[in-house]
């Protein structure tokens, strides 16, 4: 069961409200941990990206600091993925034919505490620590790439501050990266986006976030 303004709701969540916008957005800077390591500068973001993915993908400079939108819930991150592509049918029921098979492996390894999915193939991961995901998701792809070494070359997870996305369509993706919205993480060796595009650093070695998606 989880709570939603307050009301106690069964395992599906049934229309969700369709008119999400920035307003319900909690904003955190992504800060870097680890020993050693410093927080990003605070810089402001550069000029416009191309058209490529949306039209209006802001640009920042390498090693800037992030705003990425905070759920606190995975009803509210629902809410944002709503403002992207549907999700206003949210079941957190893994026996719900929504889930896919091999999913639960992001859970406790991935600090993955909550998975929910909107129906039409997309996942919402909620996770407690960033930096264990992307080392959970760097890791995997390691070893996936020693049989496909061009594996995860166009990314994989859209992340905010506190949640991981899947979505299986293009439009979804390409809608989450406008400015404001999430970011793609990266962990390919070779992955170097066009001019334009961000590419920021994590809080793990070898991965970035980007507005860039090769579609």
């Amino acid at each position: 069961m989880i709570k939603l303004t307050g009301v106690t709701e069964t395992m599906r969540i049934h229309r969700l409200a369709t008119t999400a916008t920035t307003a319900l957005f909690c904003w955190a800077s992504l800060t870097a941990c680890g020993s050693g390591e410093t927080s990003p500068d605070l810089g402001a973001l550069d000029a416009a990206a191309p058209a490529k993915n949306g039209g209006t993908g802001a640009a920042g400079k390498t090693g800037t600091a992030l705003d990425l939108p905070k759920a606190g819930s995975i009803a509210k991150a629902a809410q944002i993925v709503h403002a992207y592509g549907t999700c206003n049918d949210l079941s957190t029921d893994p026996k719900d034919d929504d889930f896919f098979d091999g999913d639960e492996a992001y859970d406790a390894t991935w600090s993955v505490t909550e998975r929910g999915a909107c129906g039409r193939g997309t996942r919402i991961f909620m996770f407690k620590d960033m930096k264990a995901f992307q080392a959970a998701y760097k890791a995997d792809l390691d070893a996936d790439r020693k049989e496909n070494p061009n594996r995860g070359h166009r990314g994989k997870f859209l992340l905010g501050r506190d949640f991981a996305v899947l979505p299986d369509q293009k439009p979804v993706i390409r809608n989450a990266l406008q400015p404001g919205g999430l970011m793609m993480l990266n962990c390919h060796p070779d992955f170097n986006p066009p001019t334009g595009y961000r590419k920021d650093p994590t809080q793990v070695k070898g991965c970035v976030l980007t507005n860039y998606f090769e579609d």
